[in-house]
């Protein structure tokens, strides 16, 4: 590929990125947002727990944002969306929330997710990128992450929506973390190891 095309390449990718991630912080619904954060106080309040699910690329976003709100002051577990009809489901107890994330919001495997954690007494907050989708209708709370370009001439590969899915639960993330009122001294205790952990130790 020659160098000028690669260019024009990338510069799509990232002009088409941009405009979609600006557009859809225009659309985030802090309403929704803080009736998450309120689900999951709730349940924190009578010995609930969090739980974040996904089938394929969000299921590693699942990951990440369990550890983050593990983090910042909401131990959360990650639950395999695939494993969980298989026993894992056993991990949530009625009363804690579970996040589940899904572009299309119509995925086989979460719906048998989804709808054996409901069974158990679970309560779903979605984030999906399909307002009218099973998932958003089969939710306690629903959060919009949707975006109409993946970024690439297929718009296929999930690019642009995995960062919104990304930004939406960062944002939910910084809300707990200010309504619990954590401090670098509770931070680093969470966090003592890295170069991170040092840097907070200095201050």
């Amino acid at each position: 590929m020659e160098t000028q095309e690669t260019d024009q390449v990338l510069f799509r990718f990232f002009e088409t990125t941009s405009g979609e991630i600006n557009k859809f912080i225009q659309t985030i619904s802090v309403e929704h947002l803080l009736e998450a954060k309120e689900l999951i106080l709730s349940s924190e309040k009578q010995g609930g727990r969090v739980h974040v699910t996904g089938i394929g690329k969000p299921g590693h976003v699942a990951e990440y944002i369990a550890s983050l709100l593990s983090s910042t002051g909401t131990p959360a577990y990650f639950l395999d969306g695939t494993e969980a009809i298989h026993g894992s489901a056993g991990q949530v107890r009625s009363g804690d929330v579970v996040l589940s994330i899904s572009n299309s919001g119509e995925t086989a495997e979460l719906k048998k997710t989804v709808q054996t954690l409901k069974n158990n007494g679970a309560k779903i907050i979605s984030i999906t990128g399909k307002k009218n989708s099973w998932l958003s209708k089969n939710s306690d709370c629903f959060l919009f992450a949707g975006v109409e370009q993946e970024g690439d001439p297929l718009n296929k590969p999930p690019r642009a929506s995995i960062l919104v899915e990304v930004l939406l639960l960062q944002a939910l993330s910084v809300l707990l973390q200010q309504e619990k009122g954590i401090t670098n001294t509770e931070y680093v205790k969470w966090h003592p190891g890295g170069t991170l952990g040092q840097s907070m130790l200095t201050q």
